[in-house]
């Protein structure tokens, strides 16, 4: 599969150029995934593979660029997106996509927003992407074997384990974690009792 059998009107020789080899191949791995899993949930899955392709746009940006961007769009920069300024890669990415790649579908420009941190009030398509950048091919960590599989039959169960994997790491290694992270498990976990319950 590729953007072009998805019907993704995109420039791929502009965007690889962009990304460099390593960052593009894990964001054709996150969208090859994400597709498998909005074929799975339901969701739009031009919009997944699209969304999953460039959802680290601005990831190689510097986190003084990332900053002086935010700063331009007017998106909201707290004293944790301040002090940790990588976590703005995901809605800068969203700000940039329409003027650089004339990407301007608000689904996908949402779910690229909010892939990072995660929020309490994410579309499918969001959770679709968030959870594909976590369990692509590429990524090897403790656990990501019993992730992907249960990312195909338990899809909050599979967010709420790898937000509480991620809220884990980020706490080992002594970073700042977001509240919206926070506020992500917590709808997770609601809901999982919803369901149980």
């Amino acid at each position: 599969m590729n953007a072009s059998s998805m019907n993704v009107d995109l420039d791929q020789e502009r965007l690889r150029k962009h990304l460099g080899p390593e960052l593009y191949r894990h964001s054709l791995g996150v969208a090859e995934t994400a597709l498998e899993l909005a074929e799975r949930y339901g969701a739009d899955k031009r919009r997944a593979y699209l969304a999953g392709l460039v959802h680290d746009y601005a990831k190689n940006l510097s986190a003084e660029r990332l900053l002086a961007l935010a700063s331009h769009f007017g998106l909201p920069i707290d004293r944790i997106t301040r002090a940790e300024p990588r976590l703005l890669h995901a809605p800068v990415g969203a700000a940039l996509l329409p003027l650089e790649m004339k990407i301007t579908d608000a689904a996908v420009l949402n779910a690229i927003a909010c892939h990072t941190t995660g929020s309490s009030r994410m579309s499918l398509l969001a959770r679709i992407v968030y959870l594909a950048d976590v369990i692509e091919p590429s990524r090897d960590y403790p656990g990501v074997e019993r992730l992907r599989q249960e990312a195909f039959q338990d899809l909050t169960g599979a967010l709420l384990a790898a937000v509480e994997n991620t809220i884990g790491s980020v706490l080992a290694r002594g970073l700042l974690l977001h509240p919206r992270s926070v506020s992500f498990r917590n709808q997770l976990l609601l809901e999982k009792r919803m369901i149980g319950g």
